[in-house]
């Protein structure tokens, strides 16, 4: 039956016959590890749009809605949060290789004639997956992409026709709205798989037309076939890359930032890692000379590598021979590495905090609340008022507060606690929610404590947290994403110091109590 099936097929279709001559194909003796990285970087591409497809079946692809759709995916879906990091990962790897592929070409001199047509799509194609790098970065659509694209965009600009290319974008002007976020994702998902495809089809039809290059002197040594032996280390290659990725999803955990705020002034825009080294050589060119950074020295690169074949059209030699190209490939890849890693060196450090992570129902009532209960907690109140309970006394988690009693009698009612511990009970049982009553379960003894000595002091006569208090001082909200706790800890003790003409007085806390007051403010999300 088998076989009856796999003959109908070849009848009807010829398939069994192409891949039969696919895998026939003929290879230099001398071919081996070194041509792996081309079926490497083709499966990368593949499961790419494999990952991309699978985050499309949930992606809402406009401003806003696809931070929300992505939270969802991350968060919701069955595996969403490793397929965005097979995804997120895979780019990342898939550029690697790419530039891998294009550096061994070069090293080996497998652009000579006859495959100059060969080395020259395959430059194009290594542009198409930094595009799709660039493109890809601002769907996340919060601040790290928004302003890491703004950052790249602006670099765009200074080219010859950037203007233009940026006003065809609709990111002119240094923002991004609806109408660029449109255009960036249609290239994405549109325009350059497309252009991709076709690429990689004619790239591995002038493989196939010219050969896999031989190692000079082996041209009459007899060829063997592409399979076994050559699938063979292409997909233990291929299961090496796999590993990797599966890797960097288990071990590295893709943040979801805030979404995008483009009023967000202190946050310090950064391009992704692969784009870091062209950040970090702006800063070699100020003032008129930018241009040189950003678009002569590139340009004069990519033309060289176009130009290459036409300009190195001397005889194969063997590699050990090539030192010229060994030379260039070495300076080219410690100037990447020195300007990546200087970039990196001179990021200012920023926490983002993670949109995804799960935040407790103690983090985001008021501090009035949360203070409540603390004093519940310590003035024993749950012996008789026990929450689910009303045998000894009325449950205060259900009961008709402030319709039965109002908050001046509940003020008389607590002869035995101070003003501010009255007040906090107070706000607990009379501002009920769902959040509250699944604190007032939950929440750490030390988080409430930390919430008391905040309301005790009158913290929240100026700062605002978590919708409630004033407006002299700071919003407190987000506080760990502007300062370390360290430095919280110095601002109460001096606030001129940290923050010169500040109204605050200073606060000389027992080391406990200070502990407990910065552990919960820097826990607070924005």
């Amino acid at each position: 039956m088998l076989r009856g099936f796999l003959s109908w097929i070849e009848d009807r279709t010829g398939l069994l016959s192409a891949v039969r001559h696919f895998l026939d194909e003929d290879i230099p003796a001398s071919a081996g590890w070194h041509q792996v990285l081309g079926s490497v970087a083709l499966f990368a591409f593949l499961m790419q749009v494999f990952t991309g497809f699978l985050l499309a079946l949930n992606y809402a692809p406009t401003p806003g809605e696809a931070w929300d759709s992505l939270r969802y995916i991350v968060t919701q879906v069955t595996a969403g949060s490793v397929i965005r990091g097979m995804h997120h990962w895979g780019a990342s790897l898939m550029i690697i290789v790419v530039g891998l592929h294009m550096v061994q070409t070069f090293v080996w001199g497998a652009y000579k004639k006859p495959r100059e047509t060969t080395w020259i799509v395959g430059v194009v194609l290594l542009l198409l997956t930094l595009a799709f790098g660039l493109t890809g970065y601002l769907l996340t659509w919060d601040n790290r992409a928004y302003w890491g694209t703004i950052v790249t965009t602006r670099i765009m600009g200074l080219a010859p026709g950037g203007s233009l290319l940026l006003r065809t974008l609709g990111a002119e002007g240094g923002a991004i709205g609806r109408v660029a976020f449109a255009r960036f994702y249609a290239a994405h998902v549109t325009l350059l798989p497309i252009a991709m495809l076709g690429l990689i089809l004619l790239h591995v039809f002038l493989v196939r037309r010219h050969g896999v290059m031989p190692a000079p002197g082996d041209e009459l040594l007899p060829k063997k076939k592409f399979f076994p032996e050559q699938v063979f280390k292409d997909t233990i290659a291929i299961f090496i890359w796999c590993l990797a990725l599966g890797l960097m999803v288990a071990l590295v955990k893709v943040p979801l930032g805030h979404l995008a705020d483009p009023t967000d002034t202190s946050y310090v825009p950064r391009p992704e890692w692969y784009f870091l080294f062209l950040f970090q050589m702006l800063k070699l060119f100020q003032g008129p000379l930018e241009v040189v950074g950003a678009v002569v020295l590139p340009a004069i690169a990519v033309a060289f590598l176009v130009a290459l074949p036409f300009i190195d059209h001397r005889a194969m030699v063997r590699l050990r021979e090539r030192t010229a190209a060994i030379s260039v490939a070495i300076v080219a890849a410690l100037a990447w590495t020195g300007l990546t890693a200087t970039a990196v060196a001179t990021t200012p450090k920023q926490v983002e905090e993670d949109a995804t992570a799960e935040i407790e129902s103690w983090q985001t009532i008021p501090a009035s609340q949360l203070a409540g209960i603390d004093v519940f907690r310590r003035a024993n109140c749950g012996n008789c008022h026990t929450p689910g309970r009303s045998d000894k006394a009325p449950d205060l988690t259900v009961a008709r507060i402030p319709r039965d009693r109002d908050a001046a009698w509940l003020m008389k009612h607590f002869p035995n606690l101070s003003g501010p511990e009255a007040k906090a009970v107070i706000a607990l049982v009379t501002k009920r929610s769902e959040e509250s009553l699944d604190a007032w379960r939950k929440a750490p003894d030390a988080a409430a404590q930390g919430a008391m000595i905040y309301q005790s002091n009158g913290c929240a006569d100026c700062h605002a947290l978590n919708g409630e208090g004033g407006k002299v001082g700071p919003s407190l909200n987000g506080l760990r994403l502007r300062h370390e706790a360290q430095w919280v800890k110095d601002h109460f003790a001096d606030p001129d110091k940290f923050s010169p003409g500040s109204e605050m007085p200073a606060f000389n806390f027992k080391p406990a109590d200070l502990d407990k007051i910065t552990n919960y403010l820097i826990a607070i999300p924005k």
